[in-house]
């Protein structure tokens, strides 16, 4: 259990996707400007990373065992834009106002490299499949994390008044550097809750 918590916290704030890894950008400036927004993309990268990975783990199994692991990348792009046209159908039809508001970043899921790389990351990390779907969680809550605490600061930003040279993407940057660099302080503090 402890490990499993460890696993989590990891990837929620030492080990975040989107500020320290600096995997899945594109959802992250493009979809971060409103906090509904922001929210309802997370919540599918959480789901479709938590699935996929929930998917991928016995795929690679098998790739594995038929001596074809070299092909992981191909059939993981393929299980995961599969997913993600799956998810898209489901908020069409059940959330139509979030479907629209995210318009083309939802399928942009299909190629956020967050999704692919918790995927590959499991394995290559060993976890087995009750590590590999808590550490999707993590990447996910992480990457929710990431795109709400950005909304805020995207939304104070916005009020303020710039030189014309950072308005828009240079300011956006700008901010999303220091956000990152914040989160350099959490370095520690899974070793130091869990006395590693």
């Amino acid at each position: 259990m402890k490990e499993l918590a460890i696993i989590l916290m990891s990837m929620v704030l030492v080990n975040n996707y989107v500020l320290v890894q600096f995997l899945g950008i594109c959802p992250f400036l493009g979809v971060s400007k409103k906090l509904n927004s922001a929210v309802g993309m997370s919540i599918a990268v959480i789901f479709v990373m938590v699935l996929a990975t929930a998917v991928t783990y016995p795929i690679q199994m098998l790739l594995d065992m038929w001596g074809i692991g070299y092909l992981q990348t191909v059939i993981f792009i393929l299980v995961i834009a599969a997913l993600v046209q799956l998810v898209e159908v489901a908020m069409k039809k059940m959330l139509p106002a979030l479907h629209r508001s995210l318009g083309v970043y939802l399928p942009l899921i299909t190629t956020n490299c967050a999704v692919l790389g918790v995927c590959i990351q499991v394995i290559d990390n060993g976890y087995n499949y009750l590590e590999s779907i808590v550490c999707a969680a993590g990447a996910g809550l992480g990457f929710m994390l990431a795109m709400v605490l950005f909304s805020g600061v995207r939304q104070r930003i916005e009020d303020n008044d710039f030189p014309e040279a950072f308005k828009g993407i240079p300011i956006t940057l700008v901010a999303a550097s220091i956000v990152s660099m914040a989160f350099m302080g959490f370095s520690g503090v899974v070793d130091g809750i869990f006395g590693l």
